[in-house]
């Protein structure tokens, strides 16, 4: 088994070649590169494959008893300062490279079918090498610095996914959105790790924590300076798992191809962030206003998401803020101390998350063959309906994937949800309250979601329902609706949804979508696995899951429940539970049955139906504060570019012209002329310094 531990470095090396080999021959020689689909994706997905396989052999070592296994070499030096770089297997580590390249693996199994007719799909299976690289990366880093390139490469990556089809104005801006907003995190970040090296000395996690509380104990440092740095590392969690406020760039990451989303919002990229915050669990659980601050931010963050789902049309964007509000879960059970209850709904929800995308993908390409490649169209659940029928392989595993997210039991959400709901009711019932019913409205919009889609009649070939959608964008983008507009851009772009109606009309293939290939559904089914299963590992009844996981230093035993906590398990599960099925109940009545009429009721609420459709008008505030004043700023710096700094160049050259088409006449080459000049200047001296 040691030998394992020595070539461990191989897991993200792997796929890194991978995208090296693919990426250069790319470059070198596109077309021959292009032609080899299916060797490239085979390379590609066989390298991942071993890795996963290396990955659950560390980590059956590890539950097996192997003590943590570190391995580093000096990177750098200079005077006192020492950099090593290097790599570590714990626990954790030996979990998270599990998660990780389980969903990696079967997201590129995946991608064969979703990506088959992209001209760019080699090109995707090096993006998607690369990302799975990094994070494989950042999860075997054992210290700060470490953690932080790969921080980096990670968000380089999820630009260069989420801006893959950067033709699309829409994903060319929704890539930027996402660089930018996680730029602020990671300056925040960098900060933080410089101030902890600063008072520490150190980069290494353990290290910092109880360096970081002795000079805290000893009055060398302040306690709000302590406070500051780690809030500051905190900051790079909330960017990269959408934390609010830095949560805007999720939704819009939609943008990219449906397998990446999956990837991003199951395992790699918002999963760094919940893991960032794992590392540093020795410094932030001995600050207690941090763990306030990033309790509340989970709080909020799981209530604010679930708030805008739930008027959500697009399955994709539904999907997203539904991951937000659970990453807001995982990020409140770190706060309250509940390391192992986070870190347990962060594997769990990986696995239903990933499902649940890559099931939305499938559907997304059944639509396609009915309404075209119009993503307005194809991701609309007004659109569907029905699809169980014609797709029952997508339409059972999303099902298994609503009941998990909806807390359920037995499915794997409900184990992991319920812990964190009972630890936030011990340390803080404000907390519980705000979680509890959270959960009772992620069973409504799920349910919702799957309802629209899947059950009822097909809504796909309604014309009405069409021209609805198309309304709702032109209004969506300030365009006056109506006979006799006169708008020009009204008339180009009603022009263009035609042209692209008929484009879509002659591309239609069959009135009613069907199941996607095998590719695409066998991940969908070994996903459904863990979906159901995973979660037994942490039950109350015996926690393997916390007798493997659990913070640093802190010593946990397997034991049975007693009989007081066991009655508390089921008061605050059934408490739980209850409040799911009322969320599902209100779904069914509304969606199902129709016996409730959603419509009226948003009629009778429309401030907080706008707040909810309008996204709680964050992203306006972001617009009018941020981007319309950087606009404003920009343009007063070209006038002050253009005006006075280009002025003063243009001025000297002005100048140097002038002087030298003056000087030009004295330089004739006569030395008696020279002589005469000499002779007046000295004249002229001798006359001022008399007159002085």
């Amino acid at each position: 088994m040691e030998a394992i531990y020595q070539y461990a470095w191989l897991i993200p090396v792997l796929p890194l070649a991978g995208a090296m080999i693919v990426g250069l021959g790319l470059i070198s020689f596109n077309k021959a590169t292009n032609k080899l689909r299916q060797v490239n994706s085979i390379f590609i997905v066989s390298l991942m494959g071993t890795t996963l396989v290396v990955s659950a052999a560390l980590l059956w070592s590890q539950l097996n008893g192997h003590p943590p296994y570190t391995q580093m070499i000096e990177w750098a030096s200079a005077g006192d300062f020492r950099l090593s770089m290097g790599y570590t297997i714990d626990h954790l580590t030996a979990l998270m490279l599990v998660i990780v390249t389980t969903v990696a693996f079967l997201v590129m199994i995946y991608t064969d079918g979703y990506m088959a007719h992209d001209p760019s799909y080699v090109r995707f299976y090096a993006y998607l090498s690369l990302f799975s690289a990094s994070m494989l990366g950042l999860v075997l880093s054992p210290n700060l610095v470490q953690v932080y390139i790969f921080w980096e490469l990670v968000g380089m990556c999820s630009y260069l996914l989420i801006g893959f089809w950067f033709d699309r104005q829409g994903a060319a801006d929704a890539c930027q959105k996402a660089f930018v907003t996680n730029r602020v995190g990671d300056f925040g970040l960098l900060l933080g790790i410089l101030g902890l090296y600063w008072s520490t000395q150190s980069f290494d996690f353990e290290t910092i924590g109880d360096r970081l509380q002795d000079l805290v104990a000893t009055g060398a440092i302040s306690g709000g300076l302590a406070a500051l740095f780690a809030i500051l590392i905190f900051l790079g969690p909330v960017a990269k798992s959408a934390q609010f406020p830095l949560h805007v760039w999720l939704p819009d990451a939609m943008e990219g191809p449906t397998p990446i989303s999956a990837l991003i919002h199951a395992a790699t990229m918002v999963a760094a962030g919940v893991f960032l915050i794992a590392r540093m669990f020795p410094v932030f659980e001995n600050i207690p206003v941090v763990m306030d601050v990033i309790a509340y931010t989970g709080a909020l963050t799981a209530f604010l998401g679930a708030s805008i789902a739930i008027t959500q049309n697009d399955i994709k964007k539904g999907l997203a803020y539904s991951t937000m509000s659970q990453l807001g879960y995982m990020v409140m059970a770190m706060g309250v101390g509940s390391y192992s209850a986070g870190m347990f709904h962060l594997m769990t929800h990986a696995y239903f998350k990933a499902m649940l995308f890559l099931g939305s993908g499938s559907v997304i390409h059944g639509m396609e063959h009915v309404v075209g490649h119009n993503p307005a169209y194809a991701q609309d659940m007004r659109l569907m309906g029905g699809l169980r029928k014609y797709m029952p392989f997508t339409g059972i595993t999303f099902l298994i994937g609503t009941l998990a997210i909806s807390g359920i039991p037995p499915f794997a959400g409900f184990w992991s949800k319920d812990e964190i709901l009972g630890n936030a009711f011990a340390a803080n019932p404000v907390l519980w309250g705000v979680g509890y019913l959270t959960a009772g409205i992620t069973a409504f919009y799920m349910f919702r979601m799957y309802i629209s889609t899947f059950e009822g009649g097909f809504r796909g070939n309604d014309t009405t329902v069409r021209q609805a959608i198309k309304v709702e964008q032109l209004q969506a983008q300030g365009l006056s609706i109506g006979p006799g507009a006169m708008n020009p851009q009204e008339l180009t772009l009603t022009a263009h949804e035609h042209a692209q109606d008929k484009h879509d009309d002659h591309e239609h293939h069959s009135e009613f979508p069907h199941e996607s290939p095998f590719t695409m559904t066998l991940p969908l089914m070994l996903l459904a696995v863990p979906s159901i299963l995973i979660g037994l590992v942490g039950t109350p009844f015996a926690n393997y899951f916390e007798a493997f996981i659990h913070a640093p230093g802190e010593a946990v035993e397997l034991a049975a429940e007693g009989g007081e906590n066991l009655n508390e398990f089921f008061v605050m599960a059934g408490s739980s539970v209850g409040i799911s099925l009322l969320g599902i109940s209100l779904a069914i009545l509304m969606y199902a049955r129709k016996t409730i009429d959603p419509a009226a009721i948003a009629a009778k609420i429309p401030a907080l139906y706008q707040l909810s459709k309008n996204k709680w008008y964050i992203d306006d505030i972001y617009y009018s504060v941020f981007v319309l004043n950087s606009r404003r700023l920009a343009r007063q710096i070209l006038e002050v570019d253009s005006k006075v700094v280009d002025g003063v160049v243009n001025l000297a050259g002005l100048v140097t012209l002038f002087t030298g088409e003056v000087l030009k006449y004295l330089e004739n080459g006569r030395a008696q002329f020279y002589a005469l000049i000499v002779f007046a200047a000295v004249l002229g001296l001798v006359i001022f310094s008399g007159i002085a």
